[in-house]
């Protein structure tokens, strides 16, 4: 049987509003709305998700956070720095091999995103938008090959 694993982009963090640094700018009012939004079409789902990770960056983890509470998951939030703006295949596969059981839900950035699953799912062209998530089946762990099953825009989940 194949494993799931969730894709799913940080929400609105506006760039031109902040003048800190990248890694901490946070999600926009209407950015935090639409992921709660999203979050209940994710619980209307029923995705079984059991553990969240996220990006280190600070858009990442608050919608990390908003997705899981919504969800409930048990095993809450891990924050893991290689889901950061430079994630590669070779992260997807060191966090498979860590988290080894169960459905994930994976938090992250464009384009690196894109990259993965294209590279994963046999050179799939896709874009996340900001709250998108994708479902990909994975039939081998190591390397990672699976099926896109599916990429929904946030707009289909409700936000």
């Amino acid at each position: 049987m194949a494993r799931r694993i969730y894709f799913l982009r940080h929400g609105k963090a506006d760039r031109t509003a902040w003048d800190g640094a990248d890694d901490r700018r946070p999600l926009t009012d209407e950015g935090r709305e639409a992921l709660e939004r999203s979050a209940a079409g994710l619980q209307r789902l029923d995705l079984g998700v059991d553990l969240v990770l996220s990006s280190p960056l600070v858009r990442a983890v608050q919608t990390a956070d908003i997705v899981a509470d919504i969800l409930g998951c048990a095993g809450g939030v891990v924050v893991d720095r290689r889901l950061g703006p430079s994630f590669g295949p070779g992260d997807l596969a060191a966090l498979l091999a860590e988290h080894h059981e169960g459905r994930l839900l994976l938090v992250g950035h464009e384009p690196s995103f894109s990259a993965v699953v294209g590279m994963v799912t046999g050179g799939s062209r896709l874009t996340f938008r900001k709250g998108g998530l994708a479902r990909v089946d994975l039939v081998r762990e190591r390397p990672p090959r699976g099926s896109l099953e599916w990429l929904l825009p946030p707009r289909a989940l409700g936000a």
